[in-house]
Protein backbone atom coordinates (compact mmCIF):
# COMPACT_ATOMS: atom_id res chain seq x y z
CA UNK A 1 0.00 0.00 0.00
CA UNK A 2 1.17 3.78 -0.89
CA UNK A 3 1.41 5.11 2.70
CA UNK A 4 2.76 8.34 1.36
CA UNK A 5 -0.08 10.82 -0.48
CA UNK A 6 0.97 13.34 -3.61
CA UNK A 7 2.62 16.39 -2.69
CA UNK A 8 4.31 14.44 0.91
CA UNK A 9 8.16 13.71 1.21
CA UNK A 10 9.57 11.32 3.34
CA UNK A 11 13.18 11.99 4.91
CA UNK A 12 15.76 10.40 7.45
CA UNK A 13 17.12 12.69 9.82
CA UNK A 14 20.05 11.35 11.46
CA UNK A 15 20.61 13.09 14.70
CA UNK A 16 23.18 12.09 18.09
CA UNK A 17 19.49 10.71 19.77
CA UNK A 18 17.82 9.19 17.03
CA UNK A 19 17.32 8.16 13.17
CA UNK A 20 13.71 9.85 12.63
CA UNK A 21 11.30 9.74 9.75
CA UNK A 22 9.88 12.75 8.97
CA UNK A 23 7.44 13.59 6.83
CA UNK A 24 7.33 16.84 4.43
CA UNK A 25 4.76 19.42 2.73
CA UNK A 26 7.65 21.50 0.74
CA UNK A 27 7.31 25.23 0.50
CA UNK A 28 9.21 26.95 -1.63
CA UNK A 29 9.38 30.49 0.15
CA UNK A 30 7.80 29.20 3.50
CA UNK A 31 6.59 32.09 5.80
CA UNK A 32 6.22 30.08 8.72
CA UNK A 33 7.03 25.96 9.60
CA UNK A 34 4.52 24.03 11.65
CA UNK A 35 6.05 21.03 13.21
CA UNK A 36 2.91 18.11 13.64
CA UNK A 37 3.11 15.69 16.59
CA UNK A 38 1.16 12.35 16.47
CA UNK A 39 -0.89 10.74 19.42
CA UNK A 40 -0.31 6.83 20.92
CA UNK A 41 -0.37 4.16 18.51
CA UNK A 42 -0.40 6.06 15.46
CA UNK A 43 2.45 7.85 12.98
CA UNK A 44 2.49 11.01 11.04
CA UNK A 45 1.02 9.17 8.52
CA UNK A 46 -2.10 10.20 10.23
CA UNK A 47 -1.41 14.25 9.32
CA UNK A 48 -0.77 13.89 5.58
CA UNK A 49 -4.52 15.68 4.96
CA UNK A 50 -3.83 18.65 7.74
CA UNK A 51 -0.39 19.33 6.04
CA UNK A 52 -1.78 19.42 2.18
CA UNK A 53 -4.36 21.52 2.54
CA UNK A 54 -2.35 24.49 4.59
CA UNK A 55 -1.71 27.57 2.51
CA UNK A 56 1.74 26.60 0.15
CA UNK A 57 3.90 29.31 1.95
CA UNK A 58 3.54 27.11 4.84
CA UNK A 59 6.35 24.69 5.54
CA UNK A 60 4.49 21.30 7.50
CA UNK A 61 6.46 18.82 9.24
CA UNK A 62 5.73 15.46 10.73
CA UNK A 63 7.84 13.77 12.84
CA UNK A 64 7.47 10.07 14.02
CA UNK A 65 8.26 9.58 17.30
CA UNK A 66 10.43 6.68 18.48
CA UNK A 67 8.92 3.24 18.20
CA UNK A 68 6.86 4.78 15.91
CA UNK A 69 6.07 4.75 11.93
CA UNK A 70 9.44 5.07 10.44
CA UNK A 71 11.56 6.06 13.10
CA UNK A 72 14.07 4.00 15.31
CA UNK A 73 12.22 1.80 17.92
CA UNK A 74 14.53 3.24 21.10
CA UNK A 75 13.60 2.39 24.52
CA UNK A 76 11.20 4.89 26.63
CA UNK A 77 12.36 5.98 29.82
CA UNK A 78 8.55 6.81 31.18
CA UNK A 79 10.28 7.87 34.50
CA UNK A 80 11.35 11.45 32.55
CA UNK A 81 7.34 12.10 31.72
CA UNK A 82 7.65 12.47 27.65
CA UNK A 83 10.92 14.40 27.80
CA UNK A 84 12.72 11.29 25.12
CA UNK A 85 9.95 12.47 22.75
CA UNK A 86 10.07 15.85 23.35
CA UNK A 87 13.60 15.72 23.26
CA UNK A 88 14.25 13.77 20.26
CA UNK A 89 11.93 16.31 18.26
CA UNK A 90 14.03 18.98 19.31
CA UNK A 91 17.45 17.03 18.41
CA UNK A 92 15.88 16.71 14.46
CA UNK A 93 14.61 20.26 14.52
CA UNK A 94 18.52 20.97 15.47
CA UNK A 95 19.49 18.74 12.39
CA UNK A 96 17.07 20.64 10.36
CA UNK A 97 18.49 23.49 10.84
CA UNK A 98 14.98 25.05 12.14
CA UNK A 99 15.24 27.12 15.14
CA UNK A 100 11.33 28.20 15.81
CA UNK A 101 8.05 26.85 14.48
CA UNK A 102 4.62 26.55 15.34
CA UNK A 103 3.66 23.18 16.91
CA UNK A 104 0.62 21.18 16.78
CA UNK A 105 -0.32 18.17 19.06
CA UNK A 106 -2.59 15.23 18.85
CA UNK A 107 -3.44 13.53 21.89
CA UNK A 108 -0.21 12.20 24.02
CA UNK A 109 1.71 14.32 21.06
CA UNK A 110 -0.38 17.31 22.96
CA UNK A 111 1.66 16.33 25.76
CA UNK A 112 4.61 16.47 24.03
CA UNK A 113 3.82 19.80 22.77
CA UNK A 114 3.62 20.86 26.20
CA UNK A 115 6.68 19.14 27.42
CA UNK A 116 8.32 20.76 24.56
CA UNK A 117 6.99 24.49 25.52
CA UNK A 118 8.82 23.97 29.19
CA UNK A 119 11.74 22.65 27.84
CA UNK A 120 11.92 24.67 24.50
CA UNK A 121 10.45 27.29 25.00
CA UNK A 122 12.38 29.84 22.94
CA UNK A 123 11.71 27.53 19.89
CA UNK A 124 7.91 27.64 19.69
CA UNK A 125 5.91 30.34 18.00
CA UNK A 126 2.04 28.93 18.38
CA UNK A 127 0.99 25.99 19.88
CA UNK A 128 -2.52 23.52 18.95
CA UNK A 129 -3.97 21.00 20.47
CA UNK A 130 -6.16 18.41 19.19
CA UNK A 131 -7.67 15.91 21.80
CA UNK A 132 -4.72 16.73 24.28
CA UNK A 133 -3.93 14.12 26.97
CA UNK A 134 -4.74 16.02 30.11
CA UNK A 135 -1.93 18.13 31.98
CA UNK A 136 -1.85 16.04 34.96
CA UNK A 137 -1.49 12.91 32.78
CA UNK A 138 -4.13 10.31 31.73
CA UNK A 139 -5.81 8.73 35.11
CA UNK A 140 -5.34 8.57 38.71
CA UNK A 141 -6.29 11.89 39.25
CA UNK A 142 -9.24 14.17 40.37
CA UNK A 143 -10.65 17.29 40.19
CA UNK A 144 -10.05 20.47 38.46
CA UNK A 145 -6.29 20.59 39.80
CA UNK A 146 -5.37 17.04 38.99
CA UNK A 147 -5.06 15.90 42.86
CA UNK A 148 -3.55 12.27 42.80
CA UNK A 149 -5.86 9.64 44.08
CA UNK A 150 -3.07 7.76 46.03
CA UNK A 151 0.78 7.75 46.31
CA UNK A 152 0.92 4.15 43.84
CA UNK A 153 -1.10 5.71 40.95
CA UNK A 154 -3.35 2.43 40.70
CA UNK A 155 -4.57 1.29 37.17
CA UNK A 156 -2.71 3.71 35.36
CA UNK A 157 0.15 2.95 32.85
CA UNK A 158 1.51 -0.21 31.28
CA UNK A 159 -1.49 -2.40 32.78
CA UNK A 160 -3.81 -0.62 31.35
CA UNK A 161 -3.84 -1.41 28.23
CA UNK A 162 -5.71 -4.88 26.63
CA UNK A 163 -3.25 -7.64 25.94
CA UNK A 164 -5.43 -8.58 23.23
CA UNK A 165 -4.96 -5.14 21.37
CA UNK A 166 -0.70 -5.19 22.31
CA UNK A 167 -1.43 -9.06 20.49
CA UNK A 168 -2.98 -7.70 17.55
CA UNK A 169 -0.51 -4.50 16.90
CA UNK A 170 2.39 -7.60 17.50
CA UNK A 171 0.56 -9.61 14.81
CA UNK A 172 0.29 -6.72 11.88
CA UNK A 173 -2.59 -8.04 9.97
CA UNK A 174 -4.12 -5.02 8.98
CA UNK A 175 -7.14 -7.32 7.05
CA UNK A 176 -8.37 -8.14 10.96
CA UNK A 177 -11.61 -6.71 11.92
CA UNK A 178 -11.89 -8.43 15.00
CA UNK A 179 -13.00 -6.45 17.92
CA UNK A 180 -9.62 -5.83 19.63
CA UNK A 181 -8.19 -5.16 15.95
CA UNK A 182 -6.70 -2.00 15.10
CA UNK A 183 -8.97 -1.49 12.25
CA UNK A 184 -11.55 -1.52 15.23
CA UNK A 185 -9.91 0.71 17.45
CA UNK A 186 -10.21 2.88 15.07
CA UNK A 187 -13.41 2.76 14.00
CA UNK A 188 -14.79 2.52 17.57
CA UNK A 189 -11.98 5.07 19.76
CA UNK A 190 -10.74 7.11 17.23
CA UNK A 191 -13.62 8.82 15.01
CA UNK A 192 -16.84 9.07 16.30
CA UNK A 193 -18.53 7.86 12.68
CA UNK A 194 -16.67 5.58 10.76
CA UNK A 195 -19.04 5.06 8.15
CA UNK A 196 -17.94 8.89 6.92
CA UNK A 197 -14.44 8.14 7.33
CA UNK A 198 -13.70 5.29 5.09
CA UNK A 199 -11.41 7.00 2.03
CA UNK A 200 -7.79 6.50 4.14
CA UNK A 201 -8.92 3.55 6.79
CA UNK A 202 -6.07 1.80 5.37
CA UNK A 203 -3.54 3.49 5.65
CA UNK A 204 -5.08 4.50 9.34
CA UNK A 205 -4.94 1.32 10.32
CA UNK A 206 -1.70 1.15 8.44
CA UNK A 207 0.12 4.07 10.51
CA UNK A 208 -1.33 2.64 14.07
CA UNK A 209 0.31 -0.93 13.17
CA UNK A 210 3.83 0.55 12.55
CA UNK A 211 3.47 1.30 16.96
CA UNK A 212 6.30 -0.93 18.27
CA UNK A 213 5.08 -3.29 21.26
CA UNK A 214 6.89 -4.22 24.51
CA UNK A 215 7.75 -3.17 27.84
CA UNK A 216 10.41 -0.45 26.32
CA UNK A 217 7.74 0.48 24.49
CA UNK A 218 3.90 -0.04 23.85
CA UNK A 219 2.32 -0.32 26.33
CA UNK A 220 5.10 -0.33 29.22
CA UNK A 221 5.49 -2.35 32.29
CA UNK A 222 3.77 -2.28 35.23
CA UNK A 223 3.76 -3.33 38.97
CA UNK A 224 1.72 -5.05 41.60
CA UNK A 225 0.20 -2.28 43.63
CA UNK A 226 -2.30 -3.28 46.64
CA UNK A 227 -4.54 -0.39 45.66
CA UNK A 228 -7.74 -1.27 43.40
CA UNK A 229 -6.98 -2.61 40.35
CA UNK A 230 -4.03 -4.25 41.58
CA UNK A 231 -1.05 -2.55 39.70
CA UNK A 232 0.46 0.61 38.52
CA UNK A 233 2.66 1.96 36.59
CA UNK A 234 6.55 0.77 35.94
CA UNK A 235 9.15 3.20 35.12
CA UNK A 236 9.41 1.82 30.88
CA UNK A 237 6.87 2.30 27.94
CA UNK A 238 4.72 4.46 26.46
CA UNK A 239 2.13 4.85 28.60
CA UNK A 240 3.97 4.95 31.50
CA UNK A 241 5.24 8.30 30.34
CA UNK A 242 1.87 9.40 30.79
CA UNK A 243 0.99 8.76 34.69
CA UNK A 244 0.56 11.33 37.26
CA UNK A 245 3.37 10.26 38.97
CA UNK A 246 5.73 10.99 35.85
CA UNK A 247 3.92 13.47 34.01
CA UNK A 248 2.63 16.56 34.96
CA UNK A 249 3.13 19.82 32.44
CA UNK A 250 0.58 22.22 34.46
CA UNK A 251 3.79 24.46 34.69
CA UNK A 252 3.07 26.00 31.42
CA UNK A 253 0.92 28.18 33.35
CA UNK A 254 3.99 29.91 34.31
CA UNK A 255 5.82 30.28 30.95
CA UNK A 256 7.44 34.12 30.98
CA UNK A 257 6.40 33.91 27.30
CA UNK A 258 3.64 32.06 26.68
CA UNK A 259 2.63 31.42 22.72
CA UNK A 260 -1.01 31.23 21.56
CA UNK A 261 -3.24 27.76 22.02
CA UNK A 262 -5.71 26.73 20.09
CA UNK A 263 -7.84 23.83 21.82
CA UNK A 264 -10.11 21.23 19.41
CA UNK A 265 -11.55 18.87 20.33
CA UNK A 266 -14.52 16.51 19.77
CA UNK A 267 -17.80 16.10 21.86
CA UNK A 268 -17.90 12.47 21.38
CA UNK A 269 -14.37 11.77 22.26
CA UNK A 270 -14.10 8.05 23.31
CA UNK A 271 -10.44 8.69 24.74
CA UNK A 272 -10.02 11.85 25.91
CA UNK A 273 -12.79 13.10 28.12
CA UNK A 274 -14.54 13.51 31.14
CA UNK A 275 -15.99 9.59 30.54
CA UNK A 276 -13.58 8.25 28.66
CA UNK A 277 -13.77 4.71 27.99
CA UNK A 278 -9.99 4.05 28.47
CA UNK A 279 -10.03 5.17 32.14
CA UNK A 280 -10.06 2.18 34.62
CA UNK A 281 -11.85 3.89 37.31
CA UNK A 282 -14.58 5.12 34.38
CA UNK A 283 -14.92 1.57 33.02
CA UNK A 284 -15.01 0.05 37.02
CA UNK A 285 -17.87 2.88 37.57
CA UNK A 286 -19.70 1.11 34.67
CA UNK A 287 -18.89 -2.51 36.43
CA UNK A 288 -17.25 -3.50 33.19
CA UNK A 289 -14.11 -3.93 35.58
CA UNK A 290 -15.45 -5.77 38.72
CA UNK A 291 -14.16 -4.75 42.33
CA UNK A 292 -14.23 -0.68 41.74
CA UNK A 293 -14.17 0.56 45.34
CA UNK A 294 -16.26 3.93 44.54
CA UNK A 295 -16.33 7.21 43.43
CA UNK A 296 -14.56 8.29 46.66
CA UNK A 297 -11.79 6.47 46.24
CA UNK A 298 -11.48 5.99 42.71
CA UNK A 299 -13.91 8.58 40.82
CA UNK A 300 -13.30 8.70 36.93
CA UNK A 301 -10.39 11.09 35.89
CA UNK A 302 -12.16 14.75 34.56
CA UNK A 303 -10.12 15.38 31.75
CA UNK A 304 -11.59 17.90 29.87
CA UNK A 305 -12.32 19.66 33.01
CA UNK A 306 -8.37 19.83 34.07
CA UNK A 307 -7.23 20.98 30.59
CA UNK A 308 -9.80 23.86 30.91
CA UNK A 309 -8.32 24.93 34.48
CA UNK A 310 -5.27 25.18 33.25
CA UNK A 311 -5.67 26.56 30.41
CA UNK A 312 -7.98 29.52 32.25
CA UNK A 313 -4.90 29.70 34.74
CA UNK A 314 -2.64 30.00 31.41
CA UNK A 315 -5.12 33.11 30.84
CA UNK A 316 -4.94 34.56 33.91
CA UNK A 317 -1.32 34.56 33.63
CA UNK A 318 -1.14 36.34 30.63
CA UNK A 319 -1.59 33.83 27.93
CA UNK A 320 -4.04 33.23 25.06
CA UNK A 321 -6.07 30.18 24.45
CA UNK A 322 -9.28 29.45 21.81
CA UNK A 323 -11.49 26.61 22.87
CA UNK A 324 -13.61 24.57 19.47
CA UNK A 325 -15.35 22.08 20.79
CA UNK A 326 -17.22 20.31 18.03
CA UNK A 327 -20.18 17.81 17.94
CA UNK A 328 -20.46 15.16 15.75
CA UNK A 329 -16.66 14.61 16.61
CA UNK A 330 -14.50 12.17 17.96
CA UNK A 331 -10.91 12.01 19.16
CA UNK A 332 -9.72 12.93 15.54
CA UNK A 333 -10.76 16.41 14.67
CA UNK A 334 -8.42 16.97 11.74
CA UNK A 335 -9.53 13.80 9.97
CA UNK A 336 -13.35 14.29 11.24
CA UNK A 337 -13.64 17.81 10.25
CA UNK A 338 -10.37 18.72 7.93
CA UNK A 339 -12.36 21.73 6.57
CA UNK A 340 -12.96 23.19 9.86
CA UNK A 341 -9.70 22.29 11.46
CA UNK A 342 -7.56 23.81 8.34
CA UNK A 343 -9.30 27.20 9.15
CA UNK A 344 -9.08 27.31 12.58
CA UNK A 345 -5.47 26.16 12.31
CA UNK A 346 -4.66 28.50 9.36
CA UNK A 347 -6.16 31.59 11.12
CA UNK A 348 -4.44 30.71 14.39
CA UNK A 349 -1.38 30.88 12.70
CA UNK A 350 -2.13 34.18 11.19
CA UNK A 351 -3.64 35.89 14.55
CA UNK A 352 -1.43 38.93 15.79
Amino acid sequence: MATLLDGIVQHSVTTPRIVASVLERPADNPTATVVFVHGNVSSSLFWQPTMLALDSSVRALAIDLRGFGDSETLPVDATRGVRDFSDDIASVLDALNIERASFVGWSMGGGVVMQFMLDYAERVDTVSFVSPVSPFGFGGTKGANGELLNPECSGTGGGGANPDFVAQLNAGDAADESPTSARMVFRTAYVADAAAHTEHEDLWVESMLTTATGEDNYPGDSVAVDAWPGFGPGGRGVLNTMTPNHFNVSAITELPTKPRVLWVRGLQDAIVSDASGFDLNFLGQLGVIPGWPGAEVAPPQPMIEQTRAVFEQYKANGGEYTELAWENCGHSAHLERPEEFVAALTAHLGAR
